[in-house]
């Protein structure tokens, strides 16, 4: 019965992280969240473009879909599978990578910062402490809010590991996958910090009018999150 289990995890998780927050607050506001500036639906873009308490906003919310998608596995499958995975980090793999790829659109999503930092809380919460340290170090010292998150998710791993990996194989494991995945999905930032045009915190993105207009703003590319 594993194989059914595994499936309705990585479903449940799935569907959570596919939820698009940033979109939808966005939409709210009467902008395409996927038309302005990066064109990510994730945080930071919202927060550039609709200020920073609505950045913070959909980070919350974005990090309640993994923390959930984890507590909800914990709920409904309290036995692990064969080799001792708990179907809590299926699941919360799932919700990344819904979040990642969204089936409603069009699998363009974002860049799963967010919800990853809520999986870790759920599944390794003194590795997400670390995380959580790392990234305030990090945005102070460079302001850059993308070093900050590919520099939490670079410490992740290395926590879990140093925590749980002589007991717990599973956990480090899918976290450094995850760690990866949140590197490779920055890699325009770095694109950008190598050019010397990534923005640094505080910098907004131009014309939220364009955008009310669903225009991307002058001079500016869609980047395909």
């Amino acid at each position: 019965m594993f194989w059914p289990d595994t499936v309705m995890a990585a479903a449940l998780g799935y569907l959570l992280g596919s939820i698009p927050f940033g979109w939808l607050v966005a939409k709210a506001h009467r902008v395409d969240i996927q038309r302005v500036g990066s064109g990510n639906i994730g945080a930071t873009n919202v927060g550039r473009t609709l200020g920073r308490a609505w950045g913070w906003f959909v980070f919350v919310l974005d990090a309640g879909k993994g923390w959930g998608a984890v507590a909800l596995a914990d709920r409904a499958w309290s036995s692990p599978l064969p080799g001792g995975c708990p179907l809590s980090l299926v699941a919360g793999v799932g919700a990344v990578v819904g979040h990642t790829w969204p089936v409603w659109l069009k699998f363009r999503g974002g860049k799963g910062v967010a919800t990853g930092a809520g999986v870790v809380v759920g599944l390794a919460p003194w590795a997400a402490a670390v995380g959580a340290g790392t990234w305030l170090v990090a945005l102070g010292l460079t302001r850059y809010i993308s070093v900050a998150s590919i520099c939490a998710a670079i410490t992740v791993p290395l926590a879990a590991w140093a925590l749980y990996g002589v007991h717990d194989l599973w956990r480090p494991w899918a976290l450094t996958a995850l760690g990866l995945l949140v590197v490779v999905r920055h890699r325009t930032n770095l694109q950008r910090l190598f050019a010397g045009t990534e923005p640094k915190i505080g910098r907004s993105n131009p014309s939220l009018a364009a955008a009310n207009q669903g225009a991307p703003p002058t001079g500016q590319t869609t980047e395909h999150p």
